[in-house]
């Protein structure tokens, strides 16, 4: 036989290995969830209803300490995506491309697409106005929605606020359409629904999301699918039925409404977001007294509802894995990319260094994990999402990745992990410039026992001088209400921990 011939037999008989390979891999279903605290039934709150959520806990492993590299969206996302610390990305505030610093790095579904992965992205994997076209083969948008749809209202008094706001920018030359030519106006912070789930974004990618299964059912390669929800992020927006699974006046509400003692004043300076609703304006400040104990308990019931509706829309996603006999070879992530205080030290939104604003909730389950119905006590954060996919689909792991794969602890819970898991926050760059605050860049470290942050001030991406320093005891301050940085005992671990930060 000729040398070529045997030459095209090796290559046939190597192409048709990869192809088995790619066949047999698993599938990716990834679920990002914006502004979603771990308050979950599976998190231990017996008030809130998650059914599915819980389900998918029962199913899987679950995270009890999973904690974010920066408490607001696009650094958030753009890290745990990347696999890249924020310092390391350059990456910190809400108006950066990721890819306008890093124009040929690998991303988390781009990597699986090279490793012969369909990627496809539905709603917010990615910070909303940054989608990355080079992490798909297709990216998908439900028709007739805003580009940036967390801010969809159906009802009164909403769409005649709207629409009074839409003529006063037109009388003023304001234009504030999206990309796809749709007028983007947000107005009350909540609203109770009367259309079904689909009136909705998440719902209606949700049965988007479902089609496309249908069809990757038949596909000769695996997928990885994404579906990005925007609930419970503002406005708390959700059908009436989501409402009415609660009690408003059984609301809980923060029972540390104040900040934390002796913490420096600005460290809560980014509570912006809820005070640009229409029906809050008047919404106090982290130093001032707090709102009335009824608004506070309509906010908490606005957030359980859109967990509620969230909730219902993952269930329909894991039915259909079931129904499309999909389930046995799918991996499947839930993730939050950050937490939400409602209430806490007096504040109603994320952007800090504390444990309400970054830890998250994680949960992974499906095929290759073992661990099913428990619990890690691990500490570990979203930057090890990208290395333990890539391991736990039978994937190389990339060399340059600065995050740790879990996938031991999907075999094993109970190992011994991380001793510490880190955050930052640069605080200043998100306020109003009317408030008087220079840049500020927060750096946490969250051990077992303890939480330790030290406050630069930063100037071109650098940190210069120290200029606060907190400590909390999570044992016995769980709320963060105590900073202890200044009391002379913690002086040697205050010296331990800020090496180790220096190091990270």
């Amino acid at each position: 036989m000729r040398k070529q011939h045997w030459g095209l037999i090796i290559f046939l008989l190597l192409c048709s290995i990869v192809t088995a390979q790619s066949k047999t891999r698993p599938n990716i279903l990834f679920i990002p969830v914006d502004d979603l605290r771990p308050i979950m039934g599976c998190y231990g709150n017996p008030l809130i209803k998650t059914p599915n959520i819980d389900r998918l806990a029962k199913s899987g492993l679950l995270f009890k300490y999973a904690y974010c590299q920066q408490a607001v969206c696009n650094p958030s996302r753009a890290s745990l995506l990347s696999g890249l610390r924020p310092d390391s990305l350059q990456v910190w505030d809400l108006y950066t491309p990721f890819r306008s610093i890093s124009p040929t790095l690998v991303t988390l579904p781009q990597y699986f697409k090279r490793n012969g992965y369909t990627t496809i992205g539905i709603g917010k994997a990615f910070h909303n106005i940054f989608p990355d076209d080079s992490s798909w083969t297709e990216s998908l948008h439900v028709e007739g929605f805003p580009f940036d749809p967390d801010a969809v209202y159906t009802d009164e008094p909403n769409l005649s606020l709207i629409a009074k706001k839409k003529e006063s920018f037109i009388a003023r030359n304001i234009d504030r359409r999206d990309p796809y030519g749709i007028w983007y106006i947000k107005a009350n912070s909540m609203e109770k629904g009367s259309g079904s789930d689909d009136s909705y974004y998440d719902g209606a990618q949700t049965t988007l999301a479902i089609e496309k299964l249908k069809l990757l059912k038949t596909a000769a390669k695996p997928f990885f699918l994404s579906v990005g929800y925007y609930k419970p992020h503002l406005p708390f927006n959700a059908p009436e039925k989501y409402w009415n699974l609660y009690q408003e006046a059984e609301m809980p509400i923060a029972k540390n409404g104040f900040p934390p003692l002796n913490a420096p004043a600005f460290a809560l300076s980014g509570d912006e977001e809820l005070r640009n609703y229409d029906d809050q304006h008047d919404l106090p400040k982290p130093s001032e007294n707090p709102l009335e104990k009824k608004r506070q308990q309509q906010l908490v019931h606005g957030y359980y509802a859109s967990i509620s509706y969230l909730d219902a829309q993952i269930g329909r996603l894991l039915d259909a894995l079931d129904e499309l006999e999909l389930s046995n070879n799918t991996i499947i992530v839930l993730w939050g990319d950050h937490g939400w205080k409602l209430g806490e030290h007096n504040s109603w939104a994320k952007q800090t260094n504390y444990e309400i604003d970054t830890r998250v909730p994680l949960i992974v389950s499906g095929k290759n994990v073992q661990a099913q119905n428990q619990t890690s006590n691990a500490l570990v954060e979203l930057v090890d999402i990208y290395p333990s996919l890539c391991e736990i689909a039978g994937l190389p792991i990339p060399n340059y990745l600065q995050g740790k794969s879990f996938y031991p602890l999907t075999k094993n819970p109970s190992l011994p992990w991380k001793k510490a898991a880190y955050s930052q926050f640069l605080m200043g760059h998100f306020i109003k410039k009317d408030i008087g605050l220079n840049d500020k860049m927060g750096y946490a470290i969250r051990t077992q026992n303890f939480r330790y942050v030290e406050w630069y001030t930063w100037k071109n991406g650098k940190r210069e001088n120290l200029i606060a320093q907190e400590l909390y005891d999570e044992i016995n301050d769980p709320d963060e209400n105590n900073n202890i940085a200044g009391m002379n005992k913690y002086k040697k671990l205050i010296t331990q921990l800020s090496q180790q930060l220096l190091l990270k």
